[in-house]
């Protein structure tokens, strides 16, 4: 009988002593934070970065594997540039057609000016003519009222006079039309000039569209995946790389309402990874969620909202991971420590093996 119910209590008393082991970790790990500090657990994180085709077109090589760093405005794909570089002659042609348009526009303007001088001319030489007409018509008048003139003589110098009237009329309408002419080239000028720009235009959209044919590094990091690979048509903005920004690094944690009421913007934070737990690293809080995380469906008493988890951010100084940014790497697991009240003292445990 008495074999049974020692058997019964073995594992029962395995059981407690883990469970007591457990707390004792997590005691130990907690490190019995003093008043003023909160600590929880997270992941390393940083924000990611697509790199994108500006124009749909076939991806020609690509220059960057998953893992490599890369710096910033280093090429890591290439796209294909065949067709855009046969629309850039074609564009450029027609801006050469265009600059050929406009000096044939400015020599018209020129003859058309020169038939204004000549109309010009014209209307003088008319209107001398008609004065000269004129002058003969009133002295023949004089002559024929005291007879001395025939009446054929008067009419064939009225005739001179009428024609010489009409004579300048037509050379003011040819100057007047002159002056059209003059408008309508200078026009076609001005509509040249706009081909020529517009033209130009396309040439330097199509060196654009060219230039960004080849991907850059819009930062240094690291390349997590590739979205696609050589051979593949990707449509505009389509996704050819994903980069990881190792300049922008931080810990995400949660903390119980009390606490995280407590975190102010800039405070201080220290990360301790578990794949380097002798190592501190700096950090600041940059971001305190606004709205809970994990939220009952009813939020009644004290007790409920103590269990609602705001989202909190501890970034590393950009100036710290620029020095160790090879070393840098996501998703590694640790802890994060903040400093709820300014003047409570870090554990020795967080003050040696701060990394500089």
């Amino acid at each position: 009988m008495k074999l049974p119910k020692a058997g019964w209590l073995l594992p029962v008393v395995a059981l407690l002593a883990a469970g007591i082991g457990y707390l004792a970790w997590q005691r130990l790990r907690a490190g019995d934070l003093p008043e003023g500090l909160a600590s929880g657990n997270g992941r390393i994180e940083a924000v990611e970065i697509d790199v994108a085709a500006r124009v749909s077109g076939r991806i020609k090589e690509m220059l960057a594997n998953e893992g490599d760093f890369v710096t910033a405005g280093q090429i890591v794909a290439r796209m294909d540039t065949e067709t855009l570089e046969a629309q850039r002659a074609e564009a450029q042609a027609q801006y050469e057609r265009a600059v050929i348009a406009v000096d044939t526009a400015k020599s018209l303007v020129v003859q058309r000016q020169a038939e204004k001088t000549a109309a010009t001319a014209v209307v003088a030489q008319r209107e001398a003519e008609l004065d000269a007409a004129r002058r003969k018509l009133g002295r023949s008048e004089q002559l024929s009222e005291r007879g001395n003139v025939s009446d054929q003589v008067l009419d064939d110098d009225r005739a001179r006079a009428q024609g010489a009237t009409a004579a300048v009329g037509a050379a003011k309408a040819q100057l007047a039309a002159s002056d059209a002419a003059i408008s309508s080239a200078v026009s076609q000028v001005v509509g040249a000039q706009a081909a020529v720009a517009a033209a130009q235009a396309t040439v330097r959209r199509f060196d654009a569209d060219i230039d960004d044919s080849a991907l850059k590094a819009p930062r240094d990091g690291r390349v997590q995946y590739r979205v696609a690979q050589p051979g593949e048509v990707v449509a505009a903005g389509g996704r050819v790389l994903n980069l990881v920004d190792l300049q922008d690094v931080f810990m995400t944690f949660f903390l119980p309402t009390g606490q995280a009421g407590r975190v102010a913007i800039g405070a201080p934070a220290r990360i301790v990874l578990d794949a380097a737990p002798r190592l501190v690293i700096p950090a600041s809080i940059s971001f305190v969620a606004d709205v809970a995380q994990f939220t009952p469906k009813t939020v009644e008493t004290t007790q409920e909202r103590e269990k609602l988890m705001f989202r909190i951010k501890a970034r590393i100084p950009p100036e710290l991971l620029r020095k160790h940014i090879q070393q840098v790497k996501t998703g590694l697991p640790g802890v994060a420590y903040v400093q709820l009240d300014p003047q409570a003292a870090w554990p020795q445990r967080l003050q040696t093996g701060l990394v500089q």
